[in-house]
């Protein structure tokens, strides 16, 4: 049985909490217990995510709540999301005034860089990493390509592993079962 006492998901910023991808996750993942979070701005019924540090702050209290609620420290849980959910989560680990310890990070189709902008790296934060990470991501993904995304996290201290999803793009249409299925194989051996 996993060390891990509890998962956090989040979603993308197109998404919500209840994304089929999501919903995947938690029910691969049972019986160890699972939240699923929407950001503030979605509550509160807007289309456009809130700025970084929100979507940060939103990680850290929703993870921190979580795991009070089971009884549990922070670092029996593993967090993670699909594309800008995952990587709110892999800033709030790295967070230098308050970071959050989490046993495990699930990147589901880690957005490296905007489509068609592979200039616009989203890595600064990456090299403060040590994290146990997997990363899930298909091999034609418009927001980062094997090669990219492997060479982008050769910066990160932590051990990173790659789950590739052979011909799917960044939405990972119709692999939810998959991705769930490696999620939570990776997160039980933790």
């Amino acid at each position: 049985m996993s060390s891990v006492k509890g998962v956090v998901l989040f979603p993308g910023a197109g998404s919500s909490s209840t994304h089929s991808s999501l919903l995947a996750m938690e029910n691969a993942l049972s019986p160890i217990p699972v939240a699923r979070v929407d950001f503030p701005y979605r509550k509160a019924g807007k289309s456009f995510p809130d700025k970084a540090p929100v979507l940060v702050q939103c990680v850290k209290d929703e993870v921190r709540a979580f795991a009070e609620s089971l009884g549990v420290a922070t670092t029996e849980l593993a967090i993670g999301g699909r594309s800008m959910g995952g990587r709110m989560c892999s800033m709030a680990i790295t967070d230098e005034n308050d970071p959050l310890h989490v046993a495990g990070l699930v990147l589901v189709s880690y957005p490296l860089h905007p489509p068609k902008k592979p200039d616009k790296l989203r890595i600064e934060h990456l090299p403060r990493l040590t994290t146990q990470t997997v990363c899930i991501s298909g091999t034609r993904d418009e927001f980062g390509t094997p090669d990219e995304l492997t060479s982008a996290f050769a910066v990160v201290p932590g051990d990173v592993q790659w789950r590739w999803i052979e011909n799917a793009r960044h939405e990972l249409a119709r692999r939810d079962d998959l991705v769930a299925e490696v999620a939570a194989e990776w997160i039980t051996a933790l």
